[in-house]
C-alpha cells in the first residue's frame, strides 16, 4: 500500500482523503445499485474507488446483515479480496478448508471413511479454500466504502417500487423506491442501474427477464450448530453418503467450535414447495443423527436454520439490450449474483460466483463513465458473464444430483468421490476463462508462458521486489483500481540496460501509455507497466532502469520504485513456475479484474497498440 506521495498525513492511511461532495445523497447518480449482497458490495466498494463516478447503493432490509447464509470462499475469491486490501483478515478469521473426508456405507451399510484428500491442489493459488460468515465479507466491503473518497455507505429501508427507462441523455433510468422508515417516497435519476436484489429481483422483472430452468425437487435442510459428537471427521469438511437415509455435507464454520450441515430430507411432490413441509429445526436435528448413525449427535445450540429446494436456473440476458439490438443502443441496466442465475449452495458456489459477476462489471462501468472506453465495453459483461453462469448450471446440476444419489455399489458410491476431485480446479474457481472478445486476445503467443493462459485470471507467484528486496505475491500489487496492466518478463542477460529489450519496449510503449493517460495524471494512472527480471535482486542496480520503471508522479515528482522484481531467492523462480520462455522473454496484458488478455512478445508494441485501440479512448 503506497501513501504520501501528495505529502505527508497521519492517520490511518487506508481511509482516504475525503472528496469534495456537493450531496451526500444526490437525486441523479453515475451508478444505482440495488441490493447490499456480496454482489451490490463488490461493485459498490469498486467504484468507491473513484472519486469522480457518483455511486448509491440501496437495500430493503433496515440494516447490515448480520448471520449469512453463504459461507464458502474459493481461492479465486480471496485472490480477489487481495486486490480490495482485506485478504489477510478473512483468512486470519475463517476456517481453511485443508482437507475433504468422504464416508460412504461400508458391507455391513455401516459408514466408513472411505477417503480423505487435500482440498486444493499444490500451486492452485496462493490462497487458501476459505470458510467465513457471508456477513463478515460484507463489513470488509462497508469499511471499504465508509473509508473511500466518497464516503459511501448504503441507504436502508429503501424498497425499490419501479424502474423506467426515459429518452434522457444525461440519466435515462428512474427508480421509485419505498422509504420503508418514514413511509415516504424516493425517486433517483441514474446512468445505470445494476440489479443486485436476488432470485426475485424487482430489476430483472422490470428489464422484462426471467430466470429459467428446472428445479430438482429435492429438500434440503441447513443449520449451523454448536453440537458435542464422536464423529471422528467433524472438523474436516466431509461429505457423507449413508446406505438408505440419505446425505450430509458437514462444513466446519470459523471459531474453532461451530459446524455447518447441509441435510438430504425428502423428494418434494408436484407443486409441493419447501415452505409445504412445515420444516422445523428439530427435524434437521433428528434427520443428521439417524444419517450419522452409529455416530451420536448433541446439538446443544442451533445458531441458524433453513430449508430450501434445489434449482438451477438462468436468465437469457444480463442487461437491457436485446441481442437483435446489441450495438446499436448502450446497456442501461444490468443484473447480478442470484438475480440472474440461482443454484444449490453444496458446491460453495453462490457468493463466489455473485461477486465475480460485479468483480467483472465494475470496472468496466469506471472506464466507460470515465472517457477510458468506448461505450461497447459494456456489452461484453452479458455474453461472459452469463456463459459462465450456464457452466455453473451444468456443473451445479451435476454435483447436486450425484451427492443425493443411493449408492448400490462400492463403484456408484466412488463416483461423486471421483467427481469432486476432476472438479476441484473449478470449485476453486481458478477455471474461468473468458473467450476471444474486444478485450480479450487469442492464444497466438501463448508458448511465450505457457502457464499464463489467455483468458484465464492470473497466476501469481512469489518475486522480491528490487527497489527494497520484500519478498511478495507479483498479483498482490495488482489492486481493484480500474487499471490496466503491462508486465514485461525480461529474457536472459537483460537488467534493463539501455537499448536492451526491456529498455526498447518502455520506449515504445511510453507513447501508448501517454495516449490514454489524461495530462494531469500519473503516468500509471491508466496503465501500469512493470517488468520482472531474471537476475537475483542483489545483481542488479536500481538506477540502471528505464525511466518508465521509475515513473515520477504525485506534486512533487516523487519516485515509484515499486515497479520492478526479481525471481524469489528459495525454489523455482516465477520463469519456472509459470512456464515464461527465459530466452526470448513475454509481455503480459492484464484486465483490472486480473484476467490475462494478452501474452504478446516483448517486441509486439504495435500489437499491443492496435489491441488498445479496439476499445480505449485517447486521453
Amino acid at each position: 500500500m503506497q501513501y504520501h506521495l501528495d505529502g505527508f498525513r497521519s492517520g490511518d492511511p487506508a481511509i482516504a482523503q475525503p472528496a469534495t461532495l456537493p450531496d451526500h445523497k444526490p437525486e441523479k447518480v453515475d451508478v444505482l445499485i440495488v441490493g447490499c449482497g456480496p454482489a451490490g458490495l463488490t461493485l459498490a466498494a469498486q467504484l468507491s474507488a473513484f472519486p469522480d463516478i457518483t455511486t448509491r447503493i440501496t437495500e430493503r432490509k433496515p440494516g447490515p446483515l448480520l448471520v449469512g447464509q453463504a459461507d464458502g470462499i474459493a481461492c479465486r475469491s480471496v485472490e480477489m479480496f487481495a486486490a480490495f486490501g482485506f485478504a489477510d483478515q478473512v483468512m486470519k478469521e475463517g476456517y481453511w478448508v485443508n482437507e475433504v473426508a468422504f464416508w460412504r456405507p461400508g458391507t455391513d451399510a455401516s459408514l466408513i471413511r472411505a477417503d480423505r484428500i487435500q482440498d486444493v491442489e499444490d500451486d492452485l493459488s496462493e490462497m487458501p479454500h476459505i470458510i467465513l460468515n457471508q456477513a463478515r465479507i460484507h463489513d470488509f466491503y462497508l469499511d471499504i466504502m465508509r473509508n473511500s473518497a466518497r464516503r459511501l455507505t448504503p441507504d436502508y429501508n429503501r424498497e425499490l417500487v419501479s424502474l423506467q427507462t426515459t429518452d434522457d441523455t444525461d440519466h435515462p433510468v428512474i427508480a421509485t423506491f419505498r422509504c420503508l422508515d418514514d413511509g415516504g417516497t424516493e425517486t433517483i435519476r441514474a446512468r445505470h442501474v445494476v440489479g443486485c436484489d436476488g432470485a426475485r429481483s424487482t430489476v430483472r422483472k422490470s428489464m422484462g427477464h426471467d430466470l429459467k430452468g428446472e428445479a430438482a425437487r429435492q429438500l434440503w435442510g441447513v443449520m449451523d450448530v454448536l453440537a458435542v459428537t464422536d464423529f471422528p471427521d467433524i472438523r474436516l469438511k466431509a461429505a457423507i453418503q449413508s446406505a438408505d437415509q440419505g446425505s450430509i455435507l458437514i462444513i466446519p464454520r470459523e471459531g474453532g467450535y461451530m459446524v455447518r450441515m447441509y441435510i438430504e430430507l425428502a423428494e418434494l411432490q408436484g407443486d409441493e414447495r419447501a415452505a409445504d413441509r412445515n420444516v422445523t429445526a428439530d427435524m434437521l436435528i433428528e434427520k443428521a443423527r439417524a444419517i450419522l448413525d452409529p455416530y451420536s449427535l448433541d446439538v446443544k445450540e442451533v445458531a441458524w436454520w433453513s430449508a430450501y429446494e434445489i434449482g438451477q436456473r438462468v436468465c437469457d440476458g444480463f442487461d437491457d439490450v436485446p441481442e437483435n439490438e446489441r450495438g446499436l443502443r448502450i446497456p442501461r441496466i444490468f443484473i447480478a449474483g442470484d438475480a440472474c442465475h440461482t443454484h444449490s449452495p453444496k458446491a460453495g458456489q453462490g457468493m463466489n460466483v455473485s461477486m465475480a459477476d460485479t468483480f467483472n462489471l465494475g470496472w468496466k462501468l469506471a472506464a466507460v463513465l470515465r472517457g477510458q472506453a468506448v461505450p461497447s465495453l459494456l456489452d461484453t459483461y452479458s455474453a461472459e458473464r452469463r456463459a459462465k453462469a450456464k457452466e455453473l448450471i451444468d456443473f451445479d446440476r451435476d454435483m447436486a444430483r450425484l451427492f443425493s444419489a443411493k449408492p448400490k455399489n462400492h463403484a456408484q458410491a466412488a463416483q461423486f468421490q471421483s467427481y469432486f476431485k476432476k472438479h476441484g480446479r473449478y470449485t476453486a474457481g481458478v477455471e474461468t476463462r473468458y473467450d476471444p472478445s474486444l478485450i480479450t486476445g487469442d492464444d497466438r503467443f501463448q508458448h511465450l508462458a505457457t502457464g499464463l493462459i489467455v483468458g484465464k485470471r492470473f497466476h501469481s507467484a512469489p518475486v522480491i521486489r528490487l527497489g527494497d528486496a520484500r519478498p511478495m505475491e507479483l498479483a498482490h500489487n495488482f489492486k481493484a483500481d480500474g487499471r490496466w496492466r503491462a508486465i514485461a518478463f525480461a529474457p536472459a542477460g537483460d537488467t534493463g540496460q539501455p537499448n536492451g529489450p526491456i529498455a526498447t519496449l518502455c520506449q515504445h510503449l511510453e507513447a501508448a501509455i501517454h495516449r490514454y493517460t489524461p495530462a494531469k495524471a500519473d503516468p500509471d494512472s491508466v496503465i501500469d507497466l512493470r517488468a520482472v527480471f531474471q537476475p537475483s535482486h542483489r545483481a542488479m542496480n536500481v538506477n540502471d532502469l528505464p525511466k518508465a520503471l521509475l515513473p515520477r508522479k504525485g506534486r512533487y515528482g516523487l519516485i515509484d520504485y515499486e515497479k520492478a522484481f526479481c525471481p524469489a531467492l528459495n525454489g523455482p523462480d516465477i520463469f519456472d513456475l509459470r512456464g515464461i520462455d527465459r530466452n526470448q522473454g513475454a509481455l503480459l496484458i492484464l484486465r483490472p479484474d486480473q484476467y490475462i488478455a494478452q501474452v504478446l512478445p516483448l517486441d509486439a508494441a504495435a500489437e499491443l497498440e492496435s489491441f488498445l485501440a479496439g476499445f480505449m479512448q485517447p486521453a
